[in-house]
């Protein structure tokens, strides 16, 4: 988790956006790998490389439900010259006890069932008469309703060339293959893969788990009717999608009122099943402003390093953050502003970095591209600040999506990027490149 203090607070200081990154990053650290059965595994970072013990096919097997036989004895067949073979059994898939296959024999053979000693091709039922003789069949009929079906003769009308619609034994991995490496991270695939070679536990990073908490005396549950002075509580629904977004497991906490002892208690109560803890609202310079209150003198005699450092970042929106760690695992928080905008933009400069970071995965930033700006407009940016601006990106272009207020919440809805401007650049011009963060 953290081993790092925070750095000292220099509360005049005005930090850039990755000088912040960067202290977060270089605290936090990778969980600790665990062995994992397989289900409970998925979304998790492997830690080791995975090599085939089993080849996959681990045999010949067909991949048609049809006749297996020998090529000399079907060359030359046609509807009107058909191959008649003698039918001396079934193979179904999981058979162990195979028969032999001799001149002039088929043996009627499902999907995924070993290629019998002697054949060298599968001929589909379709080119066959399913030994009805009543001409071309659609399928066999089933075993238990029809079970003459594994003996007589059946009539070819189609020739085969040697190993046609048979799964070579090792044609997708064998044996000694690797067939993924640390640092995966495991999805369905994956896990399926694990599965077919025969592995029921894997070693991995464990999903992190993240403790979202909004503050705010005014704020209300969805559902539930709506005061004078108050509004709902979306800012921990949101931080709490974009963390299982992230790879974690995410706990909501229902909205805690603006009293600094009743936070410090919730967050220690909460610390138990936490590798990272967020909060949201209450860290700039008001009077109501609790978490900045119940976390500037977190840290404790007995737990040196811990604390809460308070900021003013160079950015817009999201200005006033708060990072550090808690508990006696000292267990880094991140403190994020309260209005809707900030707050999910924070998330998504610090804290889904600091998530990806805690899973051990080595790319933990989303996917940056340039683009040719769209707009009706020049767009303003406050000097010294990187500004971050809702865009729909589409086909190597962004249009901006909403104003600058960090209330916007409907406009965040409908935007798919974060259009960048530099501290540097006070005006851009419909037509310019410019940086755009992809978040989805």
């Amino acid at each position: 988790m953290s081993s790092a203090a925070p750095r000292t607070a220099e509360p005049d200081r005005l930090w850039s956006v990755d000088e912040h990154l960067d202290d977060i990053l270089a605290t936090v650290r990778p969980l600790e790998p665990i062995e994992l059965n397989l289900l409970d595994a998925q979304g998790c970072v492997l830690v080791e490389d995975i090599t085939v013990p089993v080849s996959l096919p681990p045999f010949d097997n067909s991949s048609m439900d049809g006749y297996a036989v020998r090529v000399a004895d079907v060359a030359g067949a046609s509807e009107q010259y058909p191959a008649s073979l003698e039918v001396v059994g079934d193979v179904a898939a999981g058979a162990a006890d195979l028969l032999h296959v001799g001149p002039g024999q088929a043996a009627r053979i499902m999907t995924g069932a070993p290629l019998p000693p002697g054949a060298e091709t599968v001929v589909p039922v379709e080119w066959t008469d399913g030994g009805l003789g009543q001409g071309p069949a659609s399928g066999m009929r089933a075993r238990s309703l029809a079970p003459e079906g594994a003996a007589g003769h059946v009539e070819v009308y189609r020739p085969a060339p040697a190993r046609a619609h048979v799964r070579a034994q090792g044609s997708d991995v064998r044996a000694g293959d690797r067939a993924l490496d640390a640092g995966t991270v495991l999805g369905p695939p994956q896990i399926s893969l694990l599965a077919a070679v025969g592995r029921g536990t894997v070693r991995v990073r464990p999903r992190p788990r993240v403790v979202v908490l909004s503050t705010g005396s005014e704020l209300v549950q969805p559902d539930e009717p709506l005061g004078p002075g108050r509004i709902y509580d979306s800012n921990s629904f949101a931080l709490t999608a974009a963390a299982r977004d992230a790879g974690a497991i995410a706990y909501r906490v229902g909205a805690v009122a603006d009293d600094a002892t009743t936070l410090r208690d919730t967050i220690e109560d909460q610390l138990v099943r936490a590798d990272l803890m967020v909060t949201t609202g209450g860290v700039s310079v008001g009077a109501y402003d609790v978490v900045k209150e119940a976390l500037s003198h977190a840290g404790d005699e007995d737990e040196p390093g811990s604390g809460v450092e308070f900021r003013k970042l160079a950015m817009q929106p999201g200005k006033p953050q708060g990072f550090g760690s808690i508990g006696p695992d000292h267990t880094p928080l991140l403190a994020l502003p309260g209005n809707p905008v900030s707050s999910y933009v924070s998330f998504e400069l610090f804290v889904r970095p600091a998530i990806r970071t805690l899973m051990g995965l080595t790319d933990v930033h989303r996917p940056r591209v340039r683009a040719e700006l769209r707009a009706e407009r020049a767009l303003s940016s406050p000097k010294g600040r990187r500004q971050f601006l809702r865009g729909r990106y589409a086909d190597g272009t962004v249009t901006p999506v909403g104003g600058a207020g960090s209330h916007l919440v409907a406009a965040l809805a409908q935007a798919n990027a974060l259009l960048v401007v530099p501290e540097d650049v006070e005006d851009v011009a419909p037509g310019t490149e410019v940086e755009v963060v992809l978040l989805g």
